[in-house]
């Protein structure tokens, strides 16, 4: 046979050779995580549950989950033992090392929009997002009503019996 032909099996055979490699120094590294767990330690199951270990085992974990909580978990189901610093970070919301109160995000964003020159007059008015009550309607309508109407709307004498039948069933202020 040529050389040239048997050149793609070997590399399909090198590649194979490889990914199997290093898909087992990542069990292995896993494995050796899971043997370093020692009572106390904060880990995260594959689920995603945090808790503290209490117990290991040949093949299992007993993990205590809460005041009065204990699971027992197979070793394998551990997904990644915690620093105690990242525990207590994700678990009880405690951040060890503060590095200065400038770093810190203020809750409201007044901070950001604070001008140090007179306020602009057109902040200050209130903005019309086109939402009308029940009591400004009939004076929006008499402004129209100067104005002639489309052919999409046509003017007809029972627009006002209209209005009225509406404000009477709507339960606004003027039906009471």
């Amino acid at each position: 046979m040529n050389t040239l032909t048997l050149l793609p099996f070997i590399v399909l055979i090198a590649a194979m050779f490889l990914m199997t490699r290093s898909a087992k120094k990542k069990q292995q590294q896993a494995s050796d995580m899971r043997n370093q767990m020692q009572p106390g330690s904060g880990v995260r199951t594959i689920g995603g549950m945090y808790a503290t270990v209490k117990e290991v085992n040949e093949d299992t974990v007993l993990l205590d989950a809460g005041p009065g909580v204990d699971l027992l978990f197979a070793k394998n189901a551990i997904g990644a033992v915690l620093t105690d610093d990242e525990y207590n970070r994700i678990v009880h919301g405690i951040e060890h090392d503060l590095k200065s109160d400038a770093d810190i995000v203020p809750d409201d964003a007044s901070s950001l929009t604070e001008h140090d020159g007179p306020a602009d007059a057109a902040s200050d008015q209130a903005v019309d997002l086109g939402k009308k009550d029940a009591a400004e309607e009939p004076a929006a309508d008499a402004k129209t009503d100067a104005e002639p109407k489309t052919d999409a709307e046509p003017k007809t004498d029972a627009e006002p019996a209209a209005d009225d039948e509406a404000k009477k069933t709507d339960g606004g202020s003027e039906a009471k």
